[in-house]
């Protein structure tokens, strides 16, 4: 499921520490598909370097429940939901 969407999150996520933007596993991307519906973030507390596509978590943006993967979505899952949500 959003194998692509998986990927690009995942290369956005990788380009926050080579750009030196996060802390430690602090800091996250996420996407939304082309449905609005899911919504695609990192997994909590994975080190960048050793993270990959299949670790990304998907997640249902109306109910915040994790629908494919895992790990457990990012600490700012919630954060990430509220905005989408705010601004469809």
């Amino acid at each position: 499921m959003l194998e692509q969407l998986k990927a690009e999150v995942l290369a956005a996520n990788l380009a926050l520490p080579a750009h030196g933007l996060v802390t430690f596993t602090w800091g996250n991307v996420s996407a939304v598909d082309e449905t609005r519906k899911l919504m695609v973030i990192k997994p909590s507390g994975v080190e960048y370097e050793v993270m990959t596509a299949d670790d990304m978590v998907v997640v249902e943006i109306a109910s915040g429940k994790v629908v494919e993967g895992n790990k457990k979505p990012s600490s700012d899952t919630a954060t990430h939901l509220a905005l989408y949500r705010r601004y469809p």
